[in-house]
Order: C-alpha cells, then sequence, then structure tokens
C-alpha cells in the first residue's frame, strides 16, 4: 500500500519570495490561491481511498490537509516539518496552533518543535542538511513502520524531495512507497 505525500498549498511567504532576501512571514498561512490549490486536489485524494493524514505543525500544511480532507481526523508529525532555512519555516507554540485550531491535538508538541541554532542575516536559525537528512530518515522509517494505509502526508517541497526525489508543485501528491 502507498504513503501519499502531498505539498501544501502556495503560501503568503511562496507568493511573495522573490529569492532576494527573505520577505519575514514567519508560518506563513495559504494564500486565497493555496486555499483554491487544496480544494481542488481534494477529489483527486478522496479518490486514494486515505485511512489516516498526518500532517506538519506548520499552518499551511494545516491548513491545506483540512482543505483537502474536511471532517476527518488529521494528527500533526512533528517531522514532517520543513526543512528550516526562512521565516517561514519557524512554528508557532502548541498553545497558539490550539487557539487557530481548536479541534486539533498539539499537546504532545514540544514549546519549541522546530530547528534551533546557528542564525543567518535575517535571525533564521538555519537548519544544517546533515540534520534534515538524518532527520527525514527517521521520518522514512515511521512512515513505513505505520500500519495504516493508504497513508496521507501533507508536509512541504524540500521534505518531499529529500524523501523521493521529486520536485512537487503545490498541491501534488507524490506517491512513496512502502
Amino acid at each position: 500500500m502507498t504513503i501519499h505525500l502531498i505539498r501544501h498549498g502556495q503560501s503568503e511567504f511562496n507568493a511573495a519570495f522573490t529569492g532576494a532576501g527573505d520577505p519575514m512571514i514567519f508560518d506563513a498561512p495559504l494564500t486565497e490561491l493555496g486555499q483554491s490549490q487544496a480544494r481542488a486536489t481534494r477529489a483527486r485524494a478522496a479518490a486514494l481511498g486515505i485511512e489516516d493524514i498526518l500532517c506538519s505543525p506548520l499552518t499551511r500544511a494545516i491548513q491545506t490537509a483540512r482543505l483537502i480532507f474536511p471532517q476527518r481526523q488529521i494528527s500533526v508529525e512533528p517531522e514532517t516539518r520543513e526543512h528550516l532555512g526562512h521565516s517561514c519555516d519557524i512554528g508557532i507554540s502548541p498553545s497558539r496552533l490550539s487557539q487557530s485550531f481548536p479541534d486539533m491535538t498539539f499537546d504532545h508538541l514540544p514549546q519549541i518543535w522546530w530547528h534551533q541554532g546557528p542564525e543567518n542575516e535575517y535571525g533564521v536559525p538555519v537548519e544544517p542538511q546533515d540534520i534534515f537528512a538524518a532527520r527525514m530518515a527517521r521520518l522514512a522509517r515511521a512512515l513505513h513502520a505505520r500500519q495504516t494505509r493508504p497513508l496521507a502526508v501533507v508536509c512541504h517541497g524540500h521534505v518531499i524531495r529529500e524523501l523521493t526525489g521529486i520536485d512537487p508543485n503545490n498541491c501534488d501528491i507524490v506517491e512513496l512507497t512502502a
């Protein structure tokens, strides 16, 4: 059975980022286009017979998961978070997530669940590639060990690229065979 990796819809950071500096949009939410992308992905995802849904604790991934899988239980898994390199990849505390998404559970997350370390010129802690690769190896083992399939994981472009070698567009669904 297959694991379906789904990249989040367009975020405010994606829309603002030109490559010439960090637009400093922390934990960037979806844009209107990103919301439309997620809703458009709903029918494709429904056809996959998803039994279990995991998502990153970053707001854009949670919003995407909720739009693709309305009325479904979604489990937040911090290992699915983005490779931290920009302001948008810095999350918010579990209590703030609970305020934004009161019907979801975040009490299993530490107060700071994103990477901490040396900061770049914008004051953003950058996750070294070797630490990210080790995290993705742990995630791959955990995903393959999960019994419930088909499984959807709403996550991020760098996560999908590290796990599959595929560089997805917003709301692409990429298969990771188990």
